[in-house]
Order: structure tokens, then C-alpha cells, then sequence
């Protein structure tokens, strides 16, 4: 059985604005008070994992010993079968610091065509990973995992979502990611999965 939250503040280990409101969109009505590294001005570690677990594992142990509180971290990639996994854990890197998705998603178009010799040909079907960590202040760490399959679409639709969400279909489902209202894509999402079996063994249990 995982150790439970009894409350109180647990801090979410992210300077993307468009991912701590989903967040704390997941988390709410638990009755847990959210600070996001951002605000609290934390420096962010450097990511030399070389996968989810081990990238989320470092942000949220970071967090949690700079604040002494408990710590709440993902990492969450796009993995492509086509270019051999890729971006992977590297997705938020292709993006560059400007965080560029829409340049980065055409590099992953005209990388599937230069491959397959033309994007309709090439082969489309890809998966959004994540591991979500909670890390304590004495350094035990639980995770938990999610993911979702789906195919690429050539021309990104929709204005909902972030980073490689307009160029997603989740299979079982003829529009994007950022297309889906934020209900359908909790529901749908790795994150959201995630944050579902999080939730289930670390929230407090409700009477």
C-alpha cells in the first residue's frame, strides 16, 4: 500500500503554466493545496535520465528537498514508431526554449516523409507516455504511469491541449487531442491515467 497525503501543501514540480493548470485541474476537490515550482521560484534540475520515470523521479526528489514539503512531478513524451521512438524523453527538448510546437511538430512531419518518402506513407501511429512521481522530503518516491496510443496527423488541428496535442488522435477517436474538451482529454490522457492511479493510492481516502 503506498503512503497517503493527509493534506496540506504538496508541491507540483513544474514551470509549464499550460500543464499545472491541468493539473491541478486532476487534483481538484482532494482537498491538497498546490504550489507549482514556478511560483515558489525553484530552480529546475537537469533532466539526464534516460526515460520518463527516472526524469520524473528527479524533478519531484528536487523539489521535495528544497521545500521540505511533498513533491509532484511528471515527465510526458511523444513516442513516435516511425522515427524509432522518437522524441521520447526528449520531446520537450525538440521544442528548443522557446518551447516552438508548432516548428517542432512540422520537424516531425518532414522527418516521417523524408523516412517513408512522403508523410502519407510513412508509418503514423505514435503514443504520449508519462510517469508521474510523488516524492517525499525523506526521500521515498512512488510513481505511476499512464499512456495512451493514437496516429499522427499531417496538419495539427485544434486549440486546446499544449505541446503535441493538435498533431494526436487517440485511437477511438476521429479528432485531435486539442481538440477534445478538458473532461474528455482527463479522461482519455496518459496524464490523466496517471494522475487517476496517483490519486487512488496517495490522496487521502474520503469518508
Amino acid at each position: 500500500m503506498s503512503r497517503r497525503l493527509s493534506g496540506g501543501t504538496v508541491v507540483l514540480a513544474s514551470h509549464n503554466a499550460k500543464k499545472i493548470r491541468e493539473l491541478e485541474g486532476l487534483l481538484a476537490g482532494s482537498g491538497i493545496s498546490l504550489r507549482s515550482a514556478r511560483d515558489l521560484g525553484l530552480a529546475e534540475p537537469a533532466e539526464t535520465a534516460a526515460d520518463f520515470r527516472g526524469n520524473a523521479t528527479i524533478k519531484a526528489l528536487a523539489a521535495a528537498e528544497a521545500t521540505g514539503l511533498p513533491s509532484l512531478a511528471d515527465d510526458s513524451g511523444l513516442s513516435v514508431a516511425g522515427l524509432d521512438g522518437a522524441p521520447g524523453v526528449h520531446s520537450s527538448r525538440w521544442a528548443g526554449p522557446e518551447q516552438d510546437y508548432p516548428a517542432t511538430m512540422a520537424r516531425i512531419r518532414d522527418a516521417l516523409a523524408t523516412r517513408f518518402g512522403s508523410f502519407a506513407a510513412a508509418d503514423k501511429r505514435a503514443a504520449f507516455l508519462t510517469v508521474v512521481c510523488l516524492a517525499w522530503p525523506d526521500g521515498e518516491v512512488v510513481c505511476f504511469e499512464g499512456r495512451v496510443d493514437g496516429t499522427l496527423l499531417e496538419t495539427p488541428r485544434g486549440s486546446g491541449g499544449f505541446g503535441y496535442d493538435p498533431m494526436f488522435v487517440p485511437d477511438g477517436e476521429s479528432r485531435s487531442m486539442a481538440e477534445l474538451t478538458p473532461a474528455e482529454k482527463d479522461r482519455l490522457s496518459h496524464r490523466g491515467q496517471a494522475m487517476r492511479a496517483f490519486a487512488e493510492a496517495c490522496l487521502p481516502e474520503r469518508r
